[in-house]
């Protein structure tokens, strides 16, 4: 141990003073040893260092390239399109359940927008067009802004289409085509009967277009003809009616296609509302199984060329194919055009063992198959018609009774126990 006092002056860490071993050092451990560093080295050292600065500029202005491509990319390109209201005239048909695209590709094959991507991002983002192109023929012109031609379309009053109803009947039909396309009277329905092969008909219609003319809105042009509509109103049909296995249906029922067809054109003439259809279907399918008589009214008028809510006693007695008072099973045509509802309603009625039915009041059909409680249906519905028509005589209205009833409003005509179907309008007590 050195002593202070002998050798005044040397201090612990004083200039010349042994230095003390820091703590934790082995008492006998040499101190490091710093080496000059290595020139070769620092070269090397800094090479590798600009190389890496290099490398991550390079990959960095890559990504960056790359991150403002994907970007732009983002970005929905420019449409073509023209600008202003255009020139000259074109005319352009919009099918029934025609959509954005195939509107687009109609105006753009004709001249009067640019592309189908200008006209479809203008009508998505127009809160008024969503729904509001009618089927029919509008004239535009060409070289229209997609803005312009949308708001010539979104027009119903700019469509030239032809709107067949459902349940018309092929003469109203026949009629409807002639003003539309201002032809003489009775130039369609002549047309129907000399081509009616032109139609296209299923050879089991015997070429009788009823039940075959579809009701939906159809496009109208300068050089549309009679026969054109009615071909595009019997292909439509038979699409409606080849779908859904529609023959597989019709021999479950024990029917064809034809009386498929048959039994939707009833559903629609006697059906108080949409919802009943399938109801209005399954009585008619079970009187069938069971042999019974379909009594329809509508049947009958149809026979007559009218559309009335009373049948008189004696008219139960027509000689007629179409009197399902007298003769069993279907009628021998449809007695209309029935609409895609009645269609389904004849493909999938309503489960139920209904035999009868009677709208009561509108809005308010009752099916039962118990005659008696028919019966009590009947007698309320004949008391609501005499309270709505006071003056009415008895040989307009009388009582009701009979199996049903498929009309709003309506009589039908007393029947024997156990007899009687589906009386459509009614039928009245002479």
């Amino acid at each position: 141990m050195t002593d202070q006092d002998f050798h005044p002056g040397l201090t612990p860490g004083h200039l010349g003073a042994p230095v003390l071993d820091p703590e934790g050092r082995p008492p006998s451990a040499p101190r490091p040893r710093f080496d000059a560093p290595d020139p070769h080295r620092r070269r090397n050292g800094l090479a590798c260092g600009l190389t890496a600065l290099a490398l991550v500029a390079v990959f960095g202005g890559v990504g960056l390239t790359g991150y403002t491509w994907f970007q732009a990319q983002r970005k929905p390109p420019a449409a073509a399109d023209f600008g202003g209201q255009g020139s000259g005239s074109v005319q352009v048909s919009v099918p029934e359940g025609a959509g954005l695209s195939q509107i687009a590709s109609a105006l753009v094959r004709n001249g009067v927008v640019a592309s189908s991507l200008a006209f479809t991002r203008a009508a998505k983002g127009s809160a008024a067009a969503a729904g509001r192109i009618q089927p029919g023929t509008y004239t535009l012109k060409q070289k229209m802004s997609a803005v312009a031609a949308l708001a010539v379309l979104i027009d119903p009053a700019n469509a030239n289409g032809l709107t067949i109803p459902e349940g018309w009947r092929g003469y109203q039909i026949y009629a409807a085509v002639d003003k539309k396309l201002h032809l003489p009277e009775g130039t369609t329905q002549r047309t129907a009967q000399e081509q009616g092969v032109e139609l296209g008909l299923p050879d089991f219609t015997n070429g009788s277009p009823e039940g075959y003319l579809f009701p939906a809105t159809y496009s109208v042009t300068d050089g549309t003809t009679a026969i054109d509509l009615l071909k595009q109103m019997v292909d439509r049909a038979g699409k409606e009616f080849t779908r859904d296995d529609a023959t597989v249906v019709a021999q479950n029922f024990g029917q064809t296609v034809y009386g498929l067809v048959t039994v939707a054109s009833m559903v629609q003439g006697e059906a108080d509302n949409t919802e009943d259809m399938g109801k209005v279907a399954r009585v008619i399918y079970n009187r069938l199984a069971k042999g019974m008589p379909l009594q329809l009214d509508s049947t009958i008028n149809y026979a007559l060329g009218r559309s009335t809510l009373n049948t008189t006693v004696t008219e139960t007695k027509l000689d007629s194919p179409y009197n399902t008072y007298l003769h069993p099973g279907l009628p021998p045509t449809p007695i209309s055009n029935p609409g895609r509802q009645a269609i389904m309603a004849a493909l999938d009625p309503t489960p139920g063992d209904w035999l009868y039915f009677v709208t009561v009041k509108p809005g308010d059909t009752r099916f039962t198959d118990s005659f008696e409680v028919q019966q009590r249906n009947v007698a309320e519905f004949n008391a609501n018609r005499a309270a709505a028509k006071p003056s009415a005589s008895a040989t307009a209205s009388g009582p009701a009774s009979g199996p049903a009833s498929g009309a709003a409003s309506g009589s039908a005509s007393a029947a024997p126990a156990g007899s009687g179907a589906a009386s459509g309008p009614g039928t009245a007590t002479p």
